[in-house]
């Protein structure tokens, strides 16, 4: 067997036990895709019925509440960036990032400090390279998250919105992560999370809100100051652990995708590769072929000769 042959049987070799690493990371990314999904669904009804609650009691009770005011001067703002802990899922954390710059950019514009708050060790070695300051940061979780992780970064970043700014607190909280959309589709958003912003309804369009929908009637006790003061943190924690189960999914499509592409790739470059291989092989049989008839020739016109 010639060295050209050899090298690319070997070449092929590699491929092929690289193809098989990917398209195992594919399947067990579509495993976990369902998986993710099904947790989405299942935190929904909680989230509605939460969202109702608050609605009513905002409602109900003073508008005036500090974590439903936006202040008048703005000076430092928390951001919440959801990245991956792992790659291998193309663009995913990539874009992330890059959104977490233009609203970086946006906020400094309109005079605002940006607070970082980073959840993913793609996010936080892209920080850390920069050497840039970091509020908090956590890692380990992010294809599989917990309500517990959510608790732990609502809680961090609700203490630095209750502070003042003097004391380096916050006026504002936004989440920048991706939002699962179908298995083929997953965009980037912006949300602000606090101070929760309320929307203006006409009467018209309430009482057309009411005749196509019954909605619950609420009791607050002792009053609706105390129901929202208790409230808004469970709603920031659900809002995260929303985000993180959306990231999730995101996540492990990202991947799968990237996986794909990754043994498709491969499948091509191994019939380039085989393909190679029988030429070089082919060109190894021409030589001997035309070696023997050479030597037969010579041999024949020596034996002629004498």
């Amino acid at each position: 067997m010639g060295a050209q042959l050899r090298v690319y049987r070997r070449r092929i070799k590699s491929v092929q036990a690289t193809k098989k690493i990917t398209k195992a990371m594919e399947l067990i990314a579509s495993s976990r895709i369902v998986k993710a999904q099904q947790r989405v669904d299942a935190s929904l009804p909680y989230t509605q019925e939460l969202m109702r609650a608050i609605s009513a009691a905002v409602s109900r009770g003073n508008s005036k509440h500090p974590l439903v005011t936006a202040p008048e001067v703005r000076k430092r703002a928390a951001i919440i960036m959801v990245t991956s802990d792992r790659g291998l899922a193309g663009a995913y954390s990539s874009a992330v990032i890059k959104e977490t710059e233009g609203l970086n950019t946006l906020l400094k514009e309109e005079g605002v400090e940006p607070v970082h708050f980073i959840v993913g060790r793609k996010g936080l070695g892209f920080y850390k390279f920069r050497e840039r300051a970091i509020a908090s940061s956590w890692t380990g979780f992010t294809d599989q998250p917990t309500y517990e992780n959510a608790q732990e970064i609502a809680q961090t970043v609700l203490e630095h919105f209750l502070k003042k700014p003097i004391e380096g607190g916050v006026d504002e909280i936004h989440l920048v992560y991706t939002h699962f959309i179908n298995m083929g589709v997953q965009e980037v958003r912006v949300r602000r999370i606090l101070p929760v912003e309320i929307l203006e309804v006409s009467k018209e369009q309430a009482l057309e809100k009411l005749e196509t929908k019954v909605f619950p009637l609420y009791d607050f006790e002792p009053s609706p100051e105390a129901v929202l003061e208790a409230l808004l943190p469970r709603f920031v924690e659900n809002v995260v652990y929303t985000a993180l189960l959306l990231s999730a999914a995101s996540e492990h499509a990202a991947r799968r995708r990237a996986m794909k592409s990754a043994s498709d790739n491969a499948e091509e470059l191994i019939r380039n590769l085989a393909r190679r291989a029988n030429q070089a092989r082919q060109a190894e049989i021409t030589q001997e072929i035309s070696e023997i008839v050479g030597g037969a020739d010579a041999l024949s016109s020596a034996t002629s000769g004498s």
